[in-house]
């Protein structure tokens, strides 16, 4: 017998849907500006029918290998070709796209997933669960990317047929299945096992995709070409609509908003700073989308200097922030409020109904003070200057604790600086984001267990990691969903991460094409392969 987990519920075969997203270590690639392959017709989508559609970029791909490579550019690019088991819909639930449904044994200590029986790579080998093996195992041994992070109960799989895979776990992981289902691209054993290692495949030409699109050229520093592959069955009609997906690489995003306007390009990939936003959102031959944060923005407090070990000195911090007046006049209301929680409401499934963003209140902050026997705080923050909207933040947060007695120096930083002191933990305040934290169930133990490798606050709390035990080894969301409230109020009540706001990223298309299909996150956007497969001309 086996049980399912909430996010990965039995479904019918017809409602998986196309996407996946990478995020692992970049290197570079072997070869020094890829290659073009020869474009074969059984790729090319056959005419101009379905057309072009040129997206803008900053960035150039730096690794064609999606098990290693992480950039941005890397992953919309990547994501076109190799498939993931699943994709994330509006509510930030796994939902299905290779993978039809799975679950865990009922001891926890096994676990399967079912794929589609009717996919095949580009080069007309079939894509089977020997695939999916292939793909974890190198994960495994090679430590490949941050999915190696996230398999820690990984000990074996093995292909039982053609579309089921069984995984051996040595405990019980409720977020493994979403974890690998999400984040692990599948590659082509066939093609990648030729390789001495997968990590120095530098798989620059030649490509055999199972998504979408086909990458069929490259030109560094211009353009990346890719053709609609004839066979796509996650596909309406079975094929993408478009004839091919070209990324065009630019300067800056205002040198992408001219080549919107002027037509040549259809789609800015990344996206727009709030003031361009509100621009752009004024002129009628454009559209925009807007899609929450996977992640949140924050302050945290080092808790290993006193007076910050203290609770009455945190929550006084908490409490000479206007949230509300950052969310508006720094980001032009194009930011929610989380209501103080790490759960936050782009994942409706894990939500707190109950919670409460902390009140702005100068007075309740100079209390709190006396209480804990504190005057003249004085504080450094510190965070990265090459964020326009931190460092705008941060100019507010300093004023507004001033009107609560307490005294901010900003240390705006070069970012490898920044980065290194947070590392250290060398910082009183530290104010930042998280892009993506979308599987609490283990995020959270990078953030609030001791060891936690972004335990940037110095959480060491018994009642969390009690509390993050029982919702790690929980197999369903409604059995985890318990004990991750509790521990975010625990969180909230002692400010041991005060979460800001989840950013409304929005992104830009010229209105001639329809069929966008937009995805939570900045990275998955309306660049997926679902939205991408979907996309037409309007008329």
């Amino acid at each position: 017998m086996s049980t399912t987990r909430g996010l990965g519920r039995r479904v019918a075969l017809g409602a998986a849907v196309a996407l996946t997203l990478v995020a692992c270590v970049p290197s570079e690639p072997d070869g020094a500006s890829g290659g073009e392959s020869e474009e074969s017709g059984d790729s090319s989508g056959g005419g101009d029918a379905g057309g072009e559609l040129a997206i803008g970029t900053t960035a150039d791909v730096v690794n064609f290998n999606p098990l290693v490579g992480n950039s941005r550019t890397d992953s919309w690019v990547t994501n076109l070709i190799y498939p993931a088991m699943m994709t994330i819909d509006d509510e930030g639930a796994k939902v299905p796209a290779l993978a039809t449904e799975w679950g865990y044994g009922d001891d926890g200590l096994s676990a399967w997933i079912e794929l589609r029986d009717d996919m095949e790579w580009s080069d007309g080998e079939p894509l089977t669960a020997e695939d999916v093996v292939f793909t974890i195992d190198a994960v495994k041994a090679e430590q490949l990317g941050t999915v190696s992070g996230m398999i820690g109960a990984y000990e074996s799989a093995t292909a039982v047929s053609d579309t089921r895979i069984e995984f051996t776990l040595n405990r019980p992981d409720g977020a493994f299945l979403s974890s690998i289902g999400f984040w692990m691209p599948i590659v082509p054993a066939h093609v990648f096992g030729q390789a001495p290692t997968v990590a120095d495949f530098a798989n620059d030409s030649n490509w055999v995709s199972a998504g979408p699109f086909v990458l069929t050229q490259v030109e560094r520093g211009q353009r990346y070409v890719l053709e609609a592959v004839d066979d796509y069955p996650l596909a309406e009609g079975g094929r993408a609509a478009l004839d091919r997906v070209v990324f065009r690489v630019y300067p800056d995003v205002n040198t992408e908003v001219l080549a919107l306007r002027s037509g040549e390009i259809d789609l800015i990939g990344n996206a727009l700073p709030p003031s361009v936003a509100r621009d752009v959102s004024g002129d009628d031959s454009l559209q925009t989308f807007s899609v929450p944060s996977l992640g949140w923005a924050h302050m945290q407090y080092n808790m290993r200097r006193p007076p910050l070990d203290r609770v009455e000195v945190r929550q006084a911090l908490a409490h000479a922030v206007d949230y509300e007046a950052i969310r508006e006049v720094v980001l032009g209301g194009n930011a929610v409020s989380s209501n103080s929680s790490v759960l936050t409401p782009t994942f409706s499934q894990w939500v707190d109904e109950t919670a409460e963003e902390y009140e702005y209140d100068p007075e309740l902050s100079r209390d709190l003070l006396a209480q804990a026997g504190v005057e003249n705080l004085e504080l450094e923050m510190i965070y990265d200057a090459g964020d326009p909207n931190i460092s705008s933040w941060a100019e507010l947060v300093r004023d507004q604790a001033a009107e609560a007695g307490i005294t901010i120096t900003l240390a705006g930083l070069e970012r490898n600086t920044y980065l290194a002191r947070t590392n250290e933990r060398d910082f009183d305040i530290y104010a930042g984001s998280w892009a993506i934290i979308d599987e609490p169930q283990s995020n959270f133990g990078l953030l609030f267990s001791p060891d936690g490798f972004i335990n940037y606050a110095g959480v060491n709390d018994p009642e969390i990691d009690r509390l993050l035990a029982e919702a790690s080894s929980a197999l369903t969301v409604e059995d985890a969903r318990g004990p991750l409230q509790e521990l975010a109020r625990i969180v909230t009540d002692q400010v041991y991460d005060n979460v800001m706001y989840v950013e409304q990223f929005t992104f830009a298309a010229s209105s001639e094409w329809t069929g966008f299909q937009p995805k939570p996150s900045e990275l998955l956007s309306v660049v997926n392969p679902q939205s991408l497969a979907s996309v037409r001309a309007a008329d």
